[in-house]
């Protein structure tokens, strides 16, 4: 029997359809006694929690910045002073728009944020 290489199980994972790897992970973790879900685990439990207590606030925020308005050199600015990113970096973020400026930003940080770009001109989410 041919010994496979690592790239050999690669190359087939890529080929394969999603119910083909969940199948090969069951049979993995039958054959070794070992299981594939307890770290995913973990990371779920949070999220679980999360939906579950209604009366849970959410404390980290996503700035998104929807759209410039006609003030696009204030914007800049703003941008600059709140991501500490040189002009070019800003303008980019700026021309790009909608992007992201601030990701899990604290709930006053992302109100300010906010603040500063609407008064700049911009359209801002916090999501």
């Amino acid at each position: 029997m041919a010994k496979l290489k690592k790239e050999d199980v690669l190359e087939y994972l890529e080929s394969a359809n999603m119910l083909e790897i969940s199948e090969l992970i069951k049979d993995i973790e039958e054959k070794f006694g070992v299981t594939a879900a307890a770290p995913v685990a973990v990371g779920v439990a949070p999220a679980g929690a999360e939906a579950g207590g209604a009366a849970e606030e959410k404390s980290e925020f996503d700035v998104e910045l929807t759209s410039i308005g006609d003030k696009k050199i204030n914007v800049i600015k703003v941008i600059r002073e709140v991501t500490e990113l040189g002009l070019k970096e800003a303008k980019d973020m700026v021309d790009g728009a909608p992007t992201i400026v601030k990701e899990s930003a604290s709930k006053d940080e992302a109100s300010e944020i906010q603040k500063k770009l609407e008064e700049a001109g911009a359209s801002v989410t916090l999501k």
